[in-house]
């Protein structure tokens, strides 16, 4: 076993992986490995392929740095960070480990970011696993996955769903190589939010990850899955921004940004067509994974309701005020007109009499309230809650949260809101993008949810068990996560009754 001394001594802890030797780093008593390839740079010859094992290397490799970022889309700043980051190993992993060497079969916990599918890179400082690990004895893994076009993109002669692909590849990469640094192969979690919690969802589904994880956490789960007609579609109008058809012969040799713009033009506009792309081009989201019936045969509901993924334990749940966060990035906090109110619950909504049954549901909302349920419910929420159903109704175990503390920051106007849920769960309560929201100075309640939702997750990982009632659908228990915790009914009965005949099929393209 690797000894890990302290980091006043000066050494630095070392492992041997199948690539070779890696030398690390010690942070506060954690050992941490940053910049790992687990696969061949998608570049060149290998540019839209499937992730490719990677290469060994001679000596001691240093792993002290988060490998370059890929391709990102415009998005907060992202693309100027990938850009700003030399080099194409685009596909590495990071590990952190409270005592690495293969005798201490820890619990693993493996994080996928998310970014809607367009953004997203393992080195954010919001995702640095030091504490996870130290506070919760489990080995935690982040990596980098292909996002926008690069790894979502239908395009002509390439697989599809590049990015989910270089998430089994890290899986694999972690089965095969984990034991080195602490962690237990058998027993992993993979954990993620958001388009990250729609990559668990699809993972769940996939017959190439099965076998590399025995426990999913899905947090606020993305409920966008195209088509191949409308992915197709939409990867057709990004490769026609730049003359190109959307084939790997025209798109190869595209310096990778200049395809990420494309694709931010495209996002940009995306309204104009709304008569074909439907709900997804009124929200902007022109990347998911894609149904193609090989590599993702058909949807995570329709998958687990099947029992694909009943010997999987899973926790799953969503925040309270998912879409408040994107009202306000799109100016319209407490700015929603009647007609805009309208148009969501007949876009968003189920069925054609959605509009009437949210306002016979909540007869006191007024547009604001309406806009930003019958969106948090088709975007996040309800995707979540239906993980958890379609996996109780085929016999497998399911643990529901909300969380519903309201964000501090920013005056507190955002509520329970999309992303307050990843620096609690971290413990990163003053760094990063997801910090603004705790507030400049973490107030000692953060501190004290932080620490609950950390040691749930944490316990989940290590036996199953978070510490609530497993979900079922006679009495529908569920843990609601704020200043004072407790174990209800699910909140969002009312919500859950308009949802409950919808089966969140893949999106299709509504003509052309």
């Amino acid at each position: 076993m690797t000894v890990v001394a302290s980091e006043a001594s000066g050494s630095k802890p070392e492992v041997r992986v199948a690539g070779g030797a890696l030398r690390g780093t010690c942070e506060e008593g954690v050992a941490v490995f940053r910049g790992i390839p687990f696969a061949e740079p998608p570049v060149g010859p290998l540019r839209f392929a499937a992730p490719r094992p990677v290469r060994g290397w001679d000596g001691v490799r240093p792993a002290v740095s988060y490998g370059p970022p890929p391709p990102q889309g415009g998005h907060f700043g992202m693309d100027a960070l990938a850009r700003d980051a030399a080099g194409d190993d685009w596909l590495t992993v990071n590990v952190w480990s409270p005592e690495p060497g293969p005798g201490a079969g820890l619990p693993v916990m493996v994080w996928i970011q998310g970014g809607a599918y367009s953004i997203g890179m393992s080195g954010l400082p919001e995702y640095d696993g030091g504490r996870l690990a130290r506070d919760g004895g489990v080995v935690v893994v982040t990596f980098n996955y292909r996002v926008g076009l690069e790894g979502f993109g239908l395009i002509g002669g390439a697989p599809a769903n590049r990015g989910l692909l270089d998430q089994v590849a890290a899986l694999e990469w972690v089965r095969d190589n984990i034991r080195a640094f602490g962690g237990d192969p058998g027993r992993v979690t993979v954990f993620g939010q958001s388009a990250g919690a729609g990559s668990v969802a699809a993972l769940l589904a996939m017959p190439r990850a099965a076998g590399l994880f025995g426990r999913a956490v899905a947090q606020s789960v993305q409920g966008t899955f195209f088509s191949p007609e409308l992915a197709a579609d939409i990867a057709a109008v990004c490769a026609a921004e730049l003359g190109l058809r959307p084939t790997t012969a025209d798109l190869s040799g595209v310096e990778p940004a200049r395809l990420s713009g494309a694709g931010d033009a495209v996002s940009a506009r995306m309204d104009q067509w709304a008569d074909r792309w439907g709900p997804v081009a009124h929200r902007a989201i022109p990347f998911s994974p894609v149904v193609d019936g090989e590599s993702l045969p058909v949807t995570p509901w329709q998958a687990l309701a099947g029992g694909a993924a009943r010997d999987i334990e899973l926790l799953v749940g969503h925040t309270r005020d998912e879409t408040r966060l994107l009202t306000a990035l799109d100016g319209l906090l407490g700015q929603v007109t009647p007609e805009q109110a309208e148009t969501a619950l007949h876009v968003f909504g189920p069925g054609p009499d959605a509009a009437h049954r949210y306002r016979e549901a909540f007869p006191a909302a007024g547009p604001d309230e309406l806009y930003e349920l019958v969106g948090s419910d088709w975007l996040f929420r309800m995707p979540s809650f239906h993980l958890a159903q379609a996996q109780t109704t085929a016999g497998g175990r399911a643990h529901v949260y909300e969380l519903t503390w309201p964000a501090p920051g920013m005056g507190g106007a955002l509520g329970a809101c999309h992303g307050l849920d990843v620096p609690l769960v971290f413990g990163n309560l003053d760094r990063g993008q997801p910090a603004v929201l705790i507030g400049e100075s973490p107030f000692p309640e953060a501190e004290e949810l932080s620490a609950r939702m950390r040691g749930a997750w944490t316990a989940f990982a290590a036996h199953g068990d978070p510490g609530w009632p497993a979900y079922d659908t006679g009495q529908r228990l569920a843990q609601l996560f704020d200043t004072r915790p407790a174990v209800t009914a699910y909140p969002e009965e009312a919500s859950r009754l308009i949802w409950q005949d919808h089966d969140f099929p893949a999106l299709p393209l509504l003509g052309r």
